[in-house]
């Protein structure tokens, strides 16, 4: 399997080459160069599978430059019980009252180390970062932008490997108490916090342009941990394959998965799975009040929007007004034309910050199943008060657009599952403001907002970070 650029860069590439290198030399997100089928055999086989063997199966698809027997104990090293709490890793759960089913259910991706459904990716990435890296004998200074969840999930994925640093950037003042505590507490020599003084944007933005300069890239060996890197993605395809099992009992059953979006990587896994024959009837897309995505699904315009008109919502981590996942689904959508996408993506952003896809896109458009809507504060509180009085379920504000989000979206006979996000620990205050509960937390977690913190506040600027990275890599 090789991989290639989403804006026309057609030089083929190995897995592993491009695990450390983030993104395209011309400034695109790697693909694959064709997403491998399966069939009902192939399912039926799946079906039964542990969560680790049924990664290994679907990775070992996308990567054939890491032997086999390498591979499946990577896999097998990162799924386990004692990192996920239990067997089945990705729980699903149904939302039934009084006995009667709601046609919901919610998918369990946050019980790994920080609570968020980031750690089902990242932890598999600490695991091949250190792989590839020890057979080079090389190391990697990995940079990243967080709204909220992926830093911690990073931080923890990486810290203590070897060769590798974290230089991770999240805005200032802009998460909650307790992802800000996540991060800013770990006192690891290899992990670097960098507070930006602006939104999530404008940290994503300068991951983007550092990993644009191609000299500074190679001559610091910059790597990305952030959903642009495709490793990442791809792990994420594992669970809904995993879901899907859990709620069927027979191929030709169809599911639909909600999922609260911000920078439609996980969504995107979604639509690889779907591309590859899993069979899903809908990806509901699920945003806060920055409904950039739900606006261009109802409209065919993606418009982008800076940092005084990105909302600070309760539903942190969805607080991005700029999708760098969204190129690859446009990529397949536009037929994977590298000039058109690079056209929309790199000339039309940069001059208006916005591009309105064509008649004939948007008819091929309804071909990929996807749905979308948005949520608000009023809507989360309503959503989370519900879904614990009627269902006994206690869920975070993130799911809590999702659920609300899905409720429209349910189709008879069709199970609706909803990816879950994080855990209401992560969201205490909006918890308490919703239903009066104080969630609970592991107790290894307890107090953590009061542990003493280590992060620099820095300017919007690239230029900074840069000599941040110089001098710490000296």
């Amino acid at each position: 399997m090789k991989y290639i650029s989403t804006r026309g860069d057609a030089t083929p590439r190995a897995f592993c080459e491009i695990l450390l290198e983030g993104l395209a030399p011309d400034g695109g997100l790697y693909l694959p160069v064709s997403y491998p089928k399966i069939d009902d055999a192939t399912l039926t086989r799946w079906r039964g599978l542990s969560y680790a063997e049924l990664a290994y199966e679907i990775l070992s698809l996308f990567i054939d430059d890491i032997p086999a027997a390498d591979l499946k104990a990577l896999v097998s090293k990162t799924y386990t019980a004692e990192v996920f709490g239990t067997e089945a890793i990705v729980p699903v759960r149904a939302l039934v009252e009084n006995g009667q089913p709601s046609g919901l259910h919610i998918e369990a991706l946050s019980n790994g180390p920080t609570l968020a459904f980031k750690d089902m990716a990242m932890q598999l990435l600490g695991n091949l970062f250190e792989y590839e890296l020890g057979r080079r004998g090389e190391e990697l200074n990995i940079l990243g932008a967080t709204s909220g969840d992926t830093g911690s999930a990073a931080e923890y994925a990486m810290r203590g490997k070897k060769g590798v640093r974290v230089f991770m950037l999240s805005p200032y003042g802009r998460m909650s108490p307790f992802q800000q505590a996540q991060m800013y507490s770990l006192q690891d020599a290899n992990i670097h916090n960098l507070s930006v003084e602006g939104v999530f944007d404008d940290a994503q933005d300068i991951v983007k342009a550092v990993s644009n300069d191609l000299a500074f890239k190679r001559q610091y060996k910059i790597g990305t941990v952030n959903s642009i890197n495709w490793a990442r993605l791809l792990a994420q395809v594992v669970y809904y394959f995993a879901g899907y099992f859990q709620v069927t009992k027979h191929n030709t059953e169809r599911v639909s998965f909600t999922v609260p979006s911000g920078n439609f990587g996980n969504v995107c896994a979604g639509h690889v799975a779907r591309m590859m024959g899993l069979p899903v009837a809908h990806l509901v897309v699920a945003t806060n009040e920055n409904d950039v995505l739900d606006e261009f699904f109802r409209t065919g315009t993606y418009r982008v929007r800076g940092s005084a008109d990105t909302y600070e919502t309760s539903s942190p981590s969805m607080d991005i007004s700029k999708a760098s996942n969204f190129e690859r689904f446009i990529y397949d959508l536009v037929g994977r034309d590298g000039a058109r996408t690079k056209a929309l993506f790199g000339d039309a952003l940069s001059q208006s910050g916005a591009f309105t896809i064509t008649d004939e896109e948007r008819v091929a458009m309804a071909g990929y199943g996807f749905q979308s809507g948005s949520s608000s504060h009023a809507d989360r509180l309503a959503t989370i008060r519900s879904t614990w009085e009627r269902f006994g379920s206690l869920i975070d504000t993130h799911t809590a657009d999702g659920v609300k989000v899905a409720a429209e979206h349910v189709e008879a006979g069709v199970p609706m599952i909803v990816l879950e996000t994080a855990l209401p620990a992560k969201f205490a205050e909006t918890i308490r403001e919703a239903v009066g509960v104080e969630p609970s937390r592991p107790a290894k977690l307890e107090g953590i907002e009061a542990l003493p913190k280590r992060f620099t506040v820095i300017k919007p600027e690239t230029a900074r970070v840069k000599a941040f990275i110089e001098q710490h890599c000296a």
